[in-house]
């Protein structure tokens, strides 16, 4: 499944947005949930229904489970014809598994659903986790994800890693959380570099002019394509570990080479 790796929210109750959202983004997300309020939830369902974007790049995040709106979520997402939802706040393999047969992207955005990843990211069903900085800093009571610097905090880095370990230890895509500060891309292209460099699969966004700076992010520089590729071609004829350009290398730095000229393609 390609994801990404630029994915972009749009307020499912906002069905103007949808075809710029299409088009700027490698994925869109219609979301029905926290981008809706309670009094537009019967509208953005219709606007999902008569809605015909590409089901292949588009997901419907449904409301969690905990709420009166999921099955009218879910039956105009049928309707509809998509195939792929993602599911806010989930807490527990046995959740994703009632959403059989949609394909799910699984949002672990609270404790339970942090604690519970590797379970979540083992169900059939699943085909990517996303974690999500503020749902989870709400749950915990918390006030902040974030640094005043701009950096995360210690429990939400720790979120991070978990959801991106366990995405990979069970060959599932993982989603980076979206960064909320529209002005800043300069914060933006740290962050996004850094999911790239961790092995996220792709990150997701709230503004459209977001959408470049990532695709940029996870896109190799020429500098990192030529390395690599020397690397790769220096390693034609050694076997174990080598030197090259006054580093030590083996088969974890060459299946890395591999990787860069891979996404440079």
């Amino acid at each position: 499944m390609k994801l990404g790796p630029a994915i972009l929210f749009c307020p499912a109750d906002r069905p103007d947005r949808y075809a710029k959202a299409a088009d700027r983004a490698d994925t869109v997300i219609l979301d029905l949930e926290d981008a809706v309020a309670p009094e537009h939830k019967e509208a953005a369902r219709q606007a999902v229904l008569d809605s015909s974007l590409d089901p292949e790049r588009t997901i419907v995040r449904v409301n969690p489970f905990d709420t009166n709106y999921i099955v009218a979520d879910l039956r105009a997402v049928k309707q509809a014809g998509y195939t792929r939802i993602m599911l806010p706040k989930c807490e527990s393999a046995e959740q994703v598994l009632k959403l059989d047969p949609f394909e799910v992207i699984a949002l672990c955005e609270t404790a339970r659903g942090i604690n519970a990843a590797a379970q979540i990211a083992a169900a059939a069903n699943v085909s990517a986790l996303m974690w999500g900085a503020e749902d989870l800093t709400a749950s915990l009571g918390g006030t902040s994800s974030r640094h005043p610097d701009g950096g995360y905090r210690d429990v939400s880095r720790f979120a991070r890693a978990q959801v991106l370990l366990q995405a990979a230890a069970h060959g599932k895509g993982s989603i980076d959380s979206v960064y909320l500060d529209i002005a800043d891309l300069d914060g933006l292209r740290v962050e996004a570099a850094d999911a790239a460099a961790s092995g996220f699969t792709a990150k997701a966004s709230i503004h459209p002019s977001q959408m470049q700076v990532i695709r940029d992010a996870f896109t190799p520089s020429d500098e990192q394509l030529e390395r690599a590729r020397r690397l790769l071609a220096a390693a034609t004829g050694n076997s174990g570990a080598f030197t090259f350009e006054g580093q030590m290398v083996d088969e974890p730095l060459l299946r890395q080479a591999r990787a860069i000229v891979e996404g440079g393609k």
